[in-house]
């Protein structure tokens, strides 16, 4: 008897329902439901009541029934650039910016109750418009988090902001007085790591930039040309060349800037996993880093300590922006800090640049 009881306790309290939650509180159900989302004139007592009772029933809100209503969706959405995912997975690399863009906004939603939910979004495609439409409709999601190129493309915040939907803009660097954005500055930061290897010595510096849909791609070559001009070096266009964020890219862009003639003595690749390789295309002709090349990189990624040797970079605060902006969409949540102030970030520097010329 005993165990039939206790097996009927667990059923009830995977099917309660507010009703279950109101009594148990001795409340409304309408003091339950603004609770639940946030609402208005909700005392501390109150809250502690409800938060009691649905701790106690382990009852779960169902996430359609609250969309029907117009409630909170209790969702927030991040929209990320579909092509490079999923090249990014499908060379077997991963993808070290969406796993720290996930972890320091699942942390923020899971304080407040809310979930994360992470969709593609293609950038180049022709559907773009009707993908991101239906996408909100079938989600309702509380907030938007835009990553690069999404932050920057004026398609997508037009209809961000016809639907109403709050957003904030990861790394934007355009159109900077539409929505919230947290970012860092991508210029200053190549300005800072050009001028280390010109510290080392190098004058012939090679640069790998990123694709050019990107406006931190283009942050960060205006800060390596401004580097090179700031000390009165001439920036050689054979030695910028584009690559897509991809290991194989940087490998391609290494081996033709290490095929001329009058080779770099340095090459600043504008994200890590092409400037690892710069180094894999540097080993394949001999060439040893750092005595015979420099290279550094931009992010700061796991693999960035692992390489041989390892990558000088700069330390992109992904999981911390992420975080930041995930405030930002929470109701009744500290952002804690001024969206209108870059987030800091550090040169880290390892062997990779550690020798002069």
């Amino acid at each position: 008897m005993a165990l039939e009881l206790r097996l009927g306790e667990t059923a009830a309290a995977m099917t309660a329902t507010i009703y279950d939650v109101a009594a148990l509180a001795g409340v409304s159900i309408k003091s339950v439901s603004r609770v639940l989302n946030r609402g208005p004139n909700v005392s501390p007592s109150l809250e502690a009541r409800v938060r009691a009772a649905v701790e106690s029933l382990d009852y779960r809100p169902s996430l359609s029934a609250r969309a029907l209503a117009g409630a909170s969706s209790y969702l927030i959405a991040a929209f990320v650039d579909a092509e490079l995912t999923l090249e990014h997975w499908r060379s077997g690399r991963g993808n070290d910016y969406l796993s720290r863009l996930e972890y320091g906004a699942l942390v923020e939603c899971r304080k407040a109750g809310f979930h994360l939910l992470v969709e593609l979004v293609d950038y180049g495609s022709a559907t773009l418009e009707a993908s991101v439409r239906s996408l909100l409709r079938s989600l309702r999601p509380d907030g938007v988090l835009l990553t690069p190129p999404n932050s920057d493309d004026p398609r997508v915040l037009d209809i961000l902001e016809q639907h109403g939907t709050p957003f904030v803009r990861l790394g934007a660097e355009t159109d900077l007085q539409r929505g919230m954005r947290v970012f860092m500055d991508d210029r200053q930061a190549a300005i800072d790591m050009t001028e280390h290897l010109i510290g080392r010595g190098h004058r012939r510096i090679g640069f790998v930039s990123g694709p050019g849909s990107y406006a931190a791609s283009r942050a960060r070559r205006e800060g390596f040309q401004a580097a090179m001009a700031n000390h009165g070096l001439e920036v050689d266009p054979a030695l910028i060349v584009e690559g897509d964020f991809t290991f194989d890219s940087g490998r391609r862009a290494g081996g033709s800037l290490l095929a001329a003639p009058d080779r770099p003595t340095a090459i600043f690749a504008s994200n890590d996993d092409m400037a690892l390789g710069v180094l894999n295309a540097a080993a394949a002709l001999g060439i040893p880093t750092p005595a015979g090349l420099a290279v550094c990189g931009f992010d700061d990624t796991p693999s960035a300590m692992l390489s041989t040797p390892p990558l000088t970079t700069i330390r992109q605060p992904v999981t911390e922006m992420a975080a930041a902006a995930t405030r930002l969409l929470l109701p009744g949540v500290s952002g804690s800090r001024d969206p209108s102030e870059p987030v800091g970030y550090a040169l880290v520097e390892r062997l990779s640049t550690s020798a002069g010329i």
